[in-house]
C-alpha cells in the first residue's frame, strides 16, 4: 500500500507539470513516451521474439502522436510549417509501411514469428499510440490554446479515472454481486454503479468550474450532451478495463508493466482511458 500511494503522488506530480506545459512540446512527449511504453509492454507480454518487430513498433509508437496534430509542436514549431512536414506523405503511407516491414520481418524470422505477433504488432503500435494521442488531438480540438479541448481532456479523465477510483471504493462497501467473475473477479455490480455515481458528479463539478472561470463557457447543447452520454462513456471506461483483463489472461501475466510500482505499467494505468478518450473524440468531432 506504502508503494502504491507514493508512486500515485508521483504520477499526481507528473501530471500537474503535464497540465502546466500543456501548450509546449513537453505534453506531446510525455503523450510518445506514454505510446512507446505502452506498445512495448503489449508486444513484450505477448512473448513477441522477433526483435526487429518489437524495436521498430516501439519507434513507430512514439513518432504517432507527433504525426495525428499540426500543432503538436507549438510553439518550437509553427503550425504551418509543422502542417507541411506531416503531410508530405499521406499518413496512410506511414501505416502500410509498418505493415509490409513487420510482415517481411515474420517472413525473413518465420521459424519463431507468426501471423499473430504481426497481428499484436500492429495493434501495440498503431491502434494503442493512435489512441493516445487523442490527447493531443482533443487540446488543439477547436484551434491551438482554446480551452474547450482543455475541458474534453478532463472530461475523459474523469471518466476513466475517477470512476474507476469510486468502482473500487464502491466495491469495497457494498459489493456482493460479481460483474464478470471470469475475467475480474473483485469486480463488482454495487461497485460499477457507485463509480459511474462518482464519475457523473465529478463531470457535473467539472463542467461548472470550467463555466465559472473559462473565457467562452460550454454551449447549453453541448452540456445536456456531455452530460447526458457521460454514463455510456463511463460505462465504457470499465469495458476498456475488462478488455485490458482479457489480454493479460491471454497472455498469462498479471500485469503489462512495472514502471509504476505498486499499480503495474502504462496499460494498467490508462487502458479505460483509450476507451473515453475514443467516445469522447467521437462525439467532439461530431459536435463541432
Amino acid at each position: 500500500m506504502k508503494q502504491r500511494v507514493i508512486t500515485a503522488f508521483a504520477l499526481l506530480a507528473l501530471l500537474i507539470v503535464v497540465v502546466w506545459q500543456i501548450y509546449t512540446p513537453f505534453f506531446t512527449v510525455v503523450i510518445a513516451a506514454f505510446a512507446a511504453i505502452a506498445a512495448d509492454e503489449i508486444m513484450k507480454c505477448a512473448k513477441i521474439s522477433n526483435k526487429f518487430i518489437t524495436i521498430f513498433g516501439t519507434v513507430f509508437a512514439f513518432f504517432v502522436p507527433f504525426f495525428m496534430n499540426a500543432s503538436s509542436l507549438e510553439p518550437l514549431v509553427k503550425t504551418d510549417e509543422w502542417f507541411l512536414v506531416i503531410n508530405i506523405v499521406p499518413r496512410v503511407i506511414y501505416i502500410a509501411v509498418f505493415v509490409i516491414a513487420c510482415f517481411l520481418a515474420m517472413l525473413k524470422a518465420y521459424s519463431h514469428t507468426k501471423f499473430e505477433d504481426v497481428a499484436i504488432a500492429i495493434v501495440a503500435s498503431v491502434i494503442v499510440p493512435w489512441c493516445f494521442s487523442i490527447l493531443v488531438m482533443l487540446r488543439d480540438i477547436t484551434g491551438y490554446k482554446t480551452q474547450f479541448g482543455i475541458y474534453l481532456i478532463f472530461y475523459a479523465l474523469i471518466s476513466a479515472l475517477v470512476t474507476d477510483i469510486g468502482a473500487q471504493l464502491g466495491g469495497m462497501k457494498f459489493g456482493k454481486t460479481k460483474m464478470s467473475p471470469n475475467i475480474s473477479p473483485k469486480k463488482t455490480i454495487e461497485g460499477a454503479c457507485c463509480g459511474i455515481i462518482l464519475g457523473f458528479v465529478a463531470n457535473c463539478a467539472a463542467l461548472l468550474l470550467y463555466d465559472r472561470f473559462a473565457q467562452t463557457p460550454v454551449p447549453k447543447n453541448y452540456t445536456a450532451i456531455l452530460l447526458g452520454i457521460s454514463p455510456f462513456v463511463q460505462f465504457l471506461g470499465m469495458m476498456g478495463d475488462l478488455t485490458a483483463s482479457v489480454l493479460k489472461r491471454n497472455f498469462g501475466v498479471k500485469d503489462f508493466g512495472k514502471i509504476f510500482p505498486g499499480h503495474g505499467g502504462v496499460m494498467d494505468r490508462f487502458d479505460s482511458l483509450m476507451f473515453t478518450l475514443v467516445c469522447t473524440y467521437g462525439v467532439a468531432i461530431t459536435l463541432l
